[in-house]
């Protein structure tokens, strides 16, 4: 059974799932790629602890205190690949950003390979199912393009002035990339 709960945030409108204990999913309103719950049982409900932490966790985060990852129990469903890329993402530290290809980087050397796509990482940040929490929103392009995120490049912006993110050396590219599946 999948329990589903609304969360209204200064970005939007936000749907939390999880199943008794973990949080599977938290998806912004007509994201990209948002969580699908077709063929499964599901039941909105309020009363889930781990419905109700998150969104404290939630309520903190938006009035800019640094809640920490570990506080939820977070289990977010995607192949080996995307579970490498996404334990870099929670690695981030608040305020800081990466790029694309320093992930790239970094998922080489923990594959023992000489060089990895920065576009496949871009596919797996694309696909995180647990937005702002695992803070894809802290990946940039390598020249500080603001690209790749589900949730909208204004939205990624917010999040980031809400992190005291300095903005300024960062820019929405004329034309957004692409990632393809």
């Amino acid at each position: 059974m999948l329990y589903t709960t609304k969360y209204f945030s200064p970005i939007g409108e936000m749907l939390l799932v999880s199943n008794e204990n973990n949080l599977l999913a938290l998806s912004i309103k007509g994201q990209k790629y948002e969580y699908i719950l077709e063929k499964q049982e599901v039941q909105e409900k309020e009363d889930i602890p781990i419905l109700q932490k998150t969104k404290n966790w939630l309520d903190r985060y938006f009035q800019r205190e640094k809640p920490k990852i570990e506080e939820l129990s977070l289990s977010p469903i995607g192949n080996e690949f995307r579970q490498r890329v996404w334990k870099i993402l929670c690695d981030i530290p608040y305020g800081e950003t990466i790029t694309y290809g320093e992930i790239a980087k970094k998922i080489a050397k923990q594959m023992n390979k000489k060089t990895m796509s920065a576009q496949a990482v871009g596919n797996a940040v694309g696909h995180n199912p647990i937005s702002i929490i695992i803070p894809c929103h802290r990946v940039v392009g390598k020249n500080g393009s603001l690209t790749g995120y589900a949730g909208g490049i204004d939205k990624k912006i917010k999040l980031l002035q809400i992190e005291n993110v300095d903005t300024e050396k960062l820019f929405v590219p004329k034309k957004e990339r692409k990632w393809k599946d």
